[in-house]
């Protein structure tokens, strides 16, 4: 009796486990998807030369535009409200996007940031007028870019290339595309919680799928 019961248990608790964890996926709300497949960065090279995709990552772009040094205080506002926060998930990344040329006020942001924080996770992306615009464009937004190619607004990118954001935001009474680094109140009010949304989504499906495995092997060892 005893070993039946124990088979049972092995049996039924993953099973158990399984639909709990999927019930919890599914029910939990989720943070909207606004754009699908928004364009990769191919185009753009990177500062310190590496190679820096959107797909697999959860981004934070943004575009600085020519005259980064101008957009220094957003730059501070979002390396202090949300990088410092979360850089240290796995995947977590800031894109910022500018035009070619910018490389040498590039380098001085960075060197006016990085005594406060641990850069790896800044890359810096440069291109072509075109090419911002194109993946600006792709974003599908109710924004512009201004002259130089920059926006005060980032934007939150999943691991597919999808804009999330708000589909009705208590503010603005239409949907959040993005968020004004140029204000600490709504980075702190809403970027944060919508990241944090975020992450939880995929630390759930990662719960899922690890459930999952742990099924499948006490299954194969009942055969």
């Amino acid at each position: 009796m005893k070993k039946y019961v124990v088979l049972g248990a092995l049996f039924i608790l993953p099973i158990v486990a399984y639909l709990f964890f999927a019930s919890g996926v599914n029910n939990f709300v989720k943070l909207p998807v606004l754009t699908e497949g928004v364009k990769e960065v191919t185009a753009f090279s990177s500062l310190e030369g590496d190679e820096v995709r959107l797909q697999d990552k959860i981004t934070v772009l943004g575009f600085l535009g020519r005259g980064p040094e101008s957009k220094k205080g957003n730059a501070f506002n979002i390396n202090q409200k949300i990088y410092k926060r979360f850089y240290q998930f796995a995947d977590f990344q800031f894109v910022m996007v500018l035009p070619e040329g910018s490389e040498g006020e590039v380098q001085a942001l960075r060197s006016e940031l990085s005594p406060l924080t641990d850069m790896v996770k800044w890359k810096f992306l440069f291109g072509t007028d075109k090419d911002i615009r194109d993946l600006f464009d792709s974003l599908k937004t109710n924004l512009t870019l201004d002259g130089d190619m920059s926006t005060p607004y980032v934007f939150i990118i999943d691991k597919d290339r999808n804009l999330r954001g708000r589909k009705k935001d208590e503010d603005a009474g239409d949907r959040l595309y993005g968020f004004d680094a140029g204000s600490v109140a709504e980075l702190n009010d809403k970027m944060v919680d919508d990241v944090k949304v975020l992450l939880a989504e995929y630390r759930l499906a990662l719960k899922k799928n690890n459930t999952i495995s742990k099924r499948d092997s006490y299954l194969k060892k009942l055969k």
